[in-house]
C-alpha cells in the first residue's frame, strides 16, 4: 500500500458471455483507492475508465497518476483493470496458443469489446455500491467506453468526464483512418522541424534496414515498417523528447544500430504487455455495416508520402496491420484469428443514437484539438448527438492531458458537469 493512499483489491467473477450468464466465467480485477484521511467517510464513486483498448488500470503511486489526487479530493477511486488486461484473467501470447483453432480464439476474443465491459461495470457496481449510480473517468478508448455505457445502462451514472475520447457514432474504420493518416503526417513532419537531425537519422536508420538483416533480443526482424510504428508516441505531450532521446543512443562510431536501441524498440514495438491493443483496434469501429477488413492497410494505400522509400521518412501512428501479425512474435499466436475479426461482418452497435439523443446524465468532455489519435471533428459531432454534453476545446495539451495537468483537466470537467463553469 502506498502510504499516500488506501487501497483495497477486488476480484470480481463475471460470465464471459452475458447472455450466457451460466456459461464460462473469468475474473475481473479492480483496485480500490482512498484518501487515508477519508477512508471511513461514505464517498460517491468513480470508476476509471483506462484507455487503449487492451491496457491495464494505472498501478497508483505518490502523485500518479497526475489526476489521481484531485479525484481523491470528493471520491472513492475504482481503478478497473479491463477484461483481458492486467489481473483480469489477462489474454497473453501464451494463453491464445493454447486454444485448439483460430476459430475458437476468434470467438473468444469477440467478448472483449465495449459492451462486455461494460456489463463487467455495472456487475461491479450493484456488488460495491449498493445499486447507486457511480461516476465515471473515460481516458482515450474510456470516452468510447463511456458511449457505450451510456447507451446501455445510463441508470447506473451520475455523471461522465472523458479525456480525448468522444468516437464518432457512425464512423467506420475507413473513415476514421482517412482522417488519421494526415494527422500523422503533420505530426511527423512537426517532431522534424523540432528535431531536423532526427529525420536524417531515421532515414539512415530505415536505410540500414534495408540492406542488412538485423534482429532484436527476441530475435524478431526489425524492418522499416516495424521501425515506423515509433511514431505511435508523438501524439502524447512528452512524446516528441521520448523520441528524441531515443533516437539519439541508436547508432554507436561504427553506423550500427546500438544495444540499447534495439532493446527499446523491441519493448516499444512488441505489445507483450498489451497483445489485445493491436488486436482489437479495428474492432472498435465494427458496428454491422460489414467487416473492418484491416481498414488502416488499405487507407495506407491512398497516401503516397507514407512509402518507405520516402524522404523524409513518415512514421505510422495508431494504426494496425495484418503484417504484425506474422511478424512479432507478441502478435503471432494471434494471426488467424485477427484476419477472422477483421472479416467479421456482423459486428453488433456499440451505441443507442435515440437513447443518446435524449440522454440526460452530465456527460463533460474534453476535446484535444490537435489530437493525433481521436479526431476532433468527430469528436465535436459526436457532441452535437448526445444530451447533456458540455465539451471543452483545446490545444493547451495533447491526447494525455488529464495527467500531464496534474488534475486541472479532471477539476474543470467536474465544474462543467456540475454547471459551475
Amino acid at each position: 500500500m502506498n502510504p499516500a493512499y488506501t487501497t483495497v483489491d477486488h476480484l470480481f467473477t463475471v460470465p464471459l458471455d452475458h447472455s450466457a450468464p451460466t456459461g464460462e466465467h473469468i475474473q475481473v480485477f479492480a483496485r480500490e483507492v482512498v484518501d487515508p484521511v477519508r477512508a471511513d467517510e461514505r464517498l460517491p464513486w468513480l470508476l476509471y475508465l483506462q484507455g487503449g483498448p487492451g491496457g491495464k488500470s494505472p498501478r497508483p503511486s505518490a502523485g500518479s497518476p497526475g489526476w489521481l489526487d484531485q479525484a481523491l479530493q470528493t471520491h472513492r477511486v475504482l481503478l478497473l483493470d479491463q477484461r483481458g488486461t492486467g489481473r483480469s484473467t489477462p489474454v497473453t501470447a501464451r494463453a491464445a496458443a493454447r486454444f485448439a483453432s483460430p476459430a475458437q480464439l476468434a470467438v473468444y476474443l469477440g467478448h472483449f469489446r465495449a459492451d462486455s465491459i461494460v456489463a463487467d461495470a455495472e456487475l461491479i457496481r450493484r456488488q460495491l455500491c449498493a445499486d447507486e449510480p457511480w461516476e465515471t473517468l473515460g481516458q482515450s478508448y474510456g470516452g468510447f467506453l463511456t458511449l457505450t455505457y451510456l447507451s446501455r445502462a445510463p441508470e447506473g451514472l451520475r455523471a461522465c468526464y472523458v479525456t480525448g475520447g468522444l468516437p464518432g457514432l457512425t464512423a467506420t474504420a475507413d473513415e476514421v483512418y482517412a482522417r488519421t493518416y494526415p494527422r500523422v503526417r503533420d505530426r511527423v513532419l512537426d517532431f522534424y522541424a523540432r528535431y531536423p537531425d532526427d529525420a536524417r537519422r531515421l532515414r539512415r536508420i530505415a536505410d540500414l534496414l534495408t540492406a542488412t538483416e538485423v534482429r532484436l533480443p527476441d530475435g524478431d526482424r526489425l524492418t522499416t515498417r516495424r521501425l515506423r510504428t515509433l511514431g505511435l508516441a508523438l501524439g502524447m505531450g512528452d512524446g516528441f523528447e521520448r523520441l528524441h532521446w531515443l533516437l539519439d543512443e541508436s547508432l554507436d562510431a561504427d553506423g550500427e544500430l546500438t544495444d540499447t536501441f534495439l532493446h527499446q524498440v523491441r519493448n516499444l514495438t512488441g505489445f507483450t504487455d498489451n497483445p489485445l491493443y493491436a488486436v482489437l483496434q479495428e474492432t472498435l469501429y465494427g458496428q454491422g455495416a460489414g467487416p473492418t477488413g484491416w481498414a488502416a492497410s488499405r487507407a495506407l494505400d491512398g497516401f503516397a508520402e507514407f512509402t518507405e522509400e520516402a524522404d523524409p521518412l513518415l512514421l505510422t501512428g495508431e494504426m494496425i496491420y495484418p503484417w504484425m501479425f506474422r511478424e512479432i512474435s507478441g502478435l503471432r499466436p494471434f494471426a488467424d484469428a485477427a484476419d477472422l475479426l477483421a472479416a467479421r461482418p456482423d459486428w453488433p452497435p456499440l451505441y443507442d443514437h435515440r437513447r443518446l439523443a435524449t440522454n440526460r446524465v452530465p456527460l463533460a468532455a474534453i476535446v484535444y484539438h490537435d489530437d493525433m489519435y481521436v479526431d476532433a471533428g468527430l469528436s465535436l459531432r459526436t457532441a452535437r448527438e448526445v444530451g447533456a454534453t458540455r465539451v471543452w476545446v483545446t490545444n493547451e495539451w495533447e491526447h494525455d492531458g488529464v495527467t500531464a495537468s496534474g488534475g486541472r483537466v479532471l477539476a474543470r470537467l467536474m465544474d462543467l458537469a456540475a454547471g459551475r463553469a
